[in-house]
This record gives C-alpha cells, sequence and structure tokens, in this order.
C-alpha cells in the first residue's frame, strides 16, 4: 500500500520480462535469455536497495534488451495481406464446406414448383432480348443465353449404335456440363446436362448427322436458346449427427450402392448427389392412392407432403397430385394400388432406411421405382435457397 509507484512499476516490469522469456524461449537466442535475466536481477536490485535513478537506468536498459531480443520481420505488403486474407478465407470456406454447408445446385425438375432444376428453352437468336437485358437476367435470375454453331466436320461416336455418347459431368465440382464424344476428334463440351442441351437443338442435330453417316457437318446448329440455372441451395450437412432425418423435409443424398438408380443412369450416377423429399422413415409402410401419399394406409399429413397432394396454387402442376411408378420401368416397387414400399424399423445404424419422392411426381425418380436410401448415404436437410433470387423460391426451404 505504501510502496513508491516507481518502484511498483520496477517489480511489474521485472515480471513482464519473466514472462517474456517463458513466452518466447523457443525464438530466443541463449545469449539473448541470459542478457534479459541478467537486466531484470538489476532492475529487482535498484528496486530493493530504493535507488530510484538505478531502477529508472536499469528498466529502461531492459526494455530496449526485450524490444530487441527478436528479429524484425518486413512487414507485409498490400499484395501479400490480401493474398493472406484469402487464403485465411478459403481454408474456411472449405472448412465450412467440408464439415457443415455445403452449396448444391438442383440439377433437374423433379423437385418442381418447391425448387426449380435446370431448364431449357429453344429460342430463335433474333427474338433474344439486348445485351443489358441478358446480362441483367443472367444476374438475377440465371439465365444465359447460347447459340453454338459446329466449327468443323465432326463423327458422332454412338453407343451399342442407337444413341450418342452424350454424358453429364460436373465442371469444379459445381457446374453442371455434357460432353459429346466422336470418334475422330477429341470430345466437344457443352454449357448444360445432356437432357437441356437435347431439347434446345442438339436432338435435331443429331438426327442430321445420323441422316448423313453420324458426320455431324459444318456450319449445323448444337443448340439456340436460353438456359436457365437450377437453383443454389445450401445443405446442412451437420443436423443429421444430432437428430434423425424427419419425413416431410427436403434433403440431399449422394448415390452410392442405390442399384436402381445406377441402372437407370449408368456412369451418370457414379458420385452423383440428389435432393427429394424425405418420404418414408424406418418403421414406414409406403403406398399411393392417388392423390395421396398413404403410410400404413393413412394419409401422411406432413405440410410438404400435403401440398403435393392437394395440388392447388403452383402444385396444380401435378393435378392428381402423387402417382403410381410407371410398370414398365423394370423393379418398380409401387406401380398398383396396395403396392407397399416397406422401410426396415430395426436395421443397424448405417443401415436404416429411408424413402424420397420428388415433388414434381409426375417427372421424378424416385423411390417408387428404385428403393430406398440408406443412412449412409444421407448428407443433410437442404437449408436455404440462396440463388437466383427471382423465382420466389429464396429463402428457408420448406
Amino acid at each position: 500500500m505504501f510502496t513508491p509507484k516507481w518502484k511498483k512499476e520496477a517489480q511489474l516490469l521485472a515480471k513482464g520480462a519473466l514472462k517474456f522469456i517463458h513466452y518466447k524461449r523457443d525464438l530466443l537466442k541463449p545469449e539473448r535469455v541470459d542478457e534479459i535475466s541478467s537486466r531484470r536481477l538489476d532492475v529487482l536490485a535498484a528496486a530493493k536497495a530504493g535507488d530510484r535513478g538505478q531502477a529508472d537506468e536499469a528498466s529502461k536498459q531492459l526494455r530496449a534488451v526485450c524490444e530487441n531480443a527478436l528479429p524484425h520481420e518486413k512487414p507485409l505488403s498490400w499484395f501479400e495481406e490480401n493474398v493472406e486474407v484469402m487464403f485465411v478465407a478459403i481454408v474456411i470456406a472449405l472448412g465450412l464446406r467440408a464439415y457443415y454447408l455445403q452449396p448444391f445446385r438442383i440439377p433437374t425438375g423433379s423437385m418442381m414448383p418447391t425448387l426449380n432444376g435446370i431448364i431449357g428453352k429453344k429460342a430463335a437468336q433474333e427474338t433474344w432480348p439486348s445485351l443489358p437485358l441478358r446480362i441483367q437476367e443472367q444476374l438475377l435470375r440465371g439465365r444465359s443465353y447460347v447459340k453454338i454453331i459446329n466449327d468443323r466436320d465432326r463423327t458422332i461416336r454412338f453407343i451399342d449404335n442407337r444413341r450418342p455418347d452424350l454424358a453429364d459431368y460436373q465442371w469444379l465440382h459445381f457446374f453442371s456440363r455434357s460432353q459429346l464424344s466422336f470418334t475422330d476428334s477429341a470430345p466437344l463440351t457443352l454449357p448444360a446436362p445432356a437432357n437441356q442441351m437435347l431439347e434446345i437443338g442438339l436432338t435435331e442435330a443429331i438426327q442430321a448427322a445420323r441422316a448423313n453417316n453420324d458426320v455431324l457437318k459444318k456450319g449445323t446448329v448444337l443448340c439456340e436458346g436460353y438456359i436457365d440455372s437450377g437453383d443454389l441451395v445450401l445443405v446442412d450437412k451437420f443436423s443429421y449427427h444430432f437428430r434423425n432425418p424427419r419425413r416431410g423435409e427436403v434433403f440431399v443424398f449422394d448415390t452410392i450402392d442405390i442399384r436402381g438408380i445406377h441402372q437407370a443412369a449408368g456412369d451418370q450416377a457414379a458420385g452423383s448427389h440428389y435432393i427429394k423429399r424425405l418420404c418414408g422413415v424406418p418403421g414406414d409402410s409406403l403406398s399411393v392412392s392417388s392423390p395421396f401419399l398413404l403410410n400404413h394406409g393413412k394419409i401422411v399429413q406432413e405440410f410438404g407432403i400435403q401440398r403435393v397432394s392437394q395440388a392447388q396454387g403452383p402444385y396444380a402442376m401435378n393435378p392428381s397430385g402423387y402417382g403410381l411408378a410407371d410398370p414398365r420401368h423394370p423393379n418398380a416397387y409401387i406401380t398398383k394400388p396396395g403396392d407397399t414400399l416397406e422401410l426396415e424399423a430395426h436395421a443397424r445404424p448405417g443401415m436404416r432406411e429411408y424413402a424420397a419422392l420428388g415433388d414434381n411426381t409426375g417427372n421424378s425418380l424416385d423411390s417408387r421405382y428404385w428403393g430406398t436410401v440408406k443412412e449412409f448415404n444421407l448428407v443433410g436437410p437442404a437449408l436455404i435457397s440462396l440463388w437466383p433470387i427471382t423465382t420466389h423460391h429464396w429463402g428457408l426451404i420448406h
């Protein structure tokens, strides 16, 4: 209480110098450690002797030794600072993507009108809006206008002499593209998945090639129209580690070991992710009595499922609600009234079973056709629709 201020400051400085040695010992040279320790003892000795002048001088020398004990690093340039910030941001983003949140592009129309998939429409170039309007549409609704003309003669490769070698792929694991293969040149990369390319002109181009010994002539228009990007959603990869999946929510799953999907899509299903509505959980027994989805003979009441059944507003695109699978499809599960899809109630962890149905039931290849989704396939519930912002889907997904 009665210790002079200068003596308290000297004692605090000595204490701080000791912490400095402990915290920086791995960076300090041995001779520097010895010098700091010696100066520190000088400060304590002067304070103990009550010699303020000597204590001030010893404190000054101790500060100087500590300040110069470590080599001074060259300040980062503005470029280095920005690169460092970007690197940290990328690491954080990759960490979030790997463990918590992952962006996912809706590839097909099986979840319409809840979510939009990639859509292709024919449109002659003469009818396209002006360049500023096209840029605006690209930014606000994800619409891009494309016209591709074949630049030289190419011979299309056909599989089993029936269908062209046209396959989807993911560019940068995010953008959906397709490739048309040839026997005499490298594959041609196209700006949308195969189905959408066929819708905006590729079908006619292939038919013309077939009539010309499979040769795609120079000057042939491969596509002409616009492509609406599918909704970009954010998938919650975290929740299913702490809660059970809920009937009625929209979810994403991978297609590993789902035999029916691979039989229908072939190599295109490898490594693919699908998004559907989770319509059945372990222990359910699902059947269809159009327009209703039934569980153990009772109408399923969850909100998202009822919207499809009631076929009101935008959901009137499927006026019959939930329908039966096409009986011509091999190995389909629910093709007639009374057919059921049984979800195992007591499976070991990882093998619990779920059912996935599209809201656009008339145009959805789902559990009615290929059966159950195993627990190990689940990625997580679809959380938010991020973009485009003009499709009335922006916000939380229900």
